[in-house]
């Protein structure tokens, strides 16, 4: 796939600018950590990453800020971005301040349509299914809430094999079930349970078992299946990582490596889901992001180096 070069200042166009400034601060107030990530990007793929990260965050807002509006009124308006969003890809152009600049992104850098719409119908099965029977159920959603943004991204970092894609699907999906982990007692909480019915069963288990927070072997050998399934999905994806053109490697790398902390930081609990949420710090986000950085960086210059 041709990647823009790096002269071509969409962002700056007096049309779209404003709706690029607001992606950028979206992204700079709701994702810190990944924010400081976009400076070692390339400027025209930070500015497309910010009118994607701006897109997406909008669509899950709908459905996880609600407001006082009831699952029929936030399916009409997923509805409605659904149209707009059709449109947009039509003509190439909208006056939605979510979706203005997200649409030049996914013209100039190609991005199915297919990918944000999935995203759509994604954030709208967490407000209409909150059990999952089995795991090729719940890969779907997986899929849809987070493969998806992986792949848009796969096309703005720039892949010339279309294998790419297949690995950027693993990732997200990695990460989403990162996220399920993590969130366990939060989701009970809000009566959800994302993992397979039949694998809860499978080890002795209830659901009562997560509303209780009944702790026992049983559920620590489940906890210990599913952090293993997650870890070969990582093991998967990472050779994808390697496709991507060179400059943004990095940044896959260092993503793959903090949701990699957060299965150690559980793991490091014991496996219990009970003891309140993980979460892996930003100073050792940034430390994971900037190791990363320089590693690829010396390994492309030793590259370089050796083939001159």
């Amino acid at each position: 796939m041709k990647t823009l070069q790096n002269n071509i200042k969409y962002w700056l166009s007096s049309d779209l600018y404003p709706a690029y400034l607001y992606a950028k601060e979206i992204m700079r107030f709701h994702a810190k950590s990944f924010f400081f990530a976009t400076k070692f990007m390339p400027q025209e793929k930070r500015w497309a990453t910010y009118a994607v990260y701006s897109f997406c965050r909008y669509v899950d807002n709908i459905v996880d800020n609600p407001r006082n509006r009831t699952i029929q009124d936030i399916i009409k308006e997923l509805d409605l971005v659904r149209g707009e969003l059709q449109n947009a890809y039509l003509f190439g152009e909208s006056e939605h301040p979510s979706i203005k600049s997200f649409i030049s992104a996914a013209k100039l850098y190609k991005i199915p349509l297919e990918y944000p719409m999935d995203l759509i119908d994604g954030v709208q099965m967490d407000i209409t299914i909150n059990r999952y029977n089995t795991f090729d159920e719940l890969y779907v959603f997986c899929y849809k809430v987070a493969a998806v943004v992986g792949l848009m991204m796969t096309y703005i970092m720039g892949f010339k094999d279309s294998n790419t894609l297949f690995y950027a699907e693993k990732m997200g999906v990695a990460m989403q079930l990162t996220n399920i982990l993590r969130d366990i007692q939060e989701d009970k909480n809000m009566q959800r349970i994302y993992l397979p019915i039949d694998e809860i069963k499978s080890y002795g288990l209830e659901e009562s078992d997560f509303f209780n927070e009944n702790f026992n072997l049983q559920f620590r050998d489940f906890m210990k299946f599913q952090v293993e399934r997650v870890r070969l999905f990582y093991q998967d994806s990472i050779t994808g990582v390697a496709l991507l053109d060179a400059e943004s490697r990095f940044s896959i790398y260092a993503a793959g490596n903090i949701y990699s902390s957060i299965l150690r930081k559980i793991e490091e609990r014991g496996l219990n889901p009970f003891l309140g949420r993980v979460f892996v710090p930003n100073t050792e986000k940034i430390s994971i992001m900037l190791s990363e950085f320089i590693k690829r960086n010396i390994l492309q210059m030793s590259n370089v180096n050796s083939k001159s």
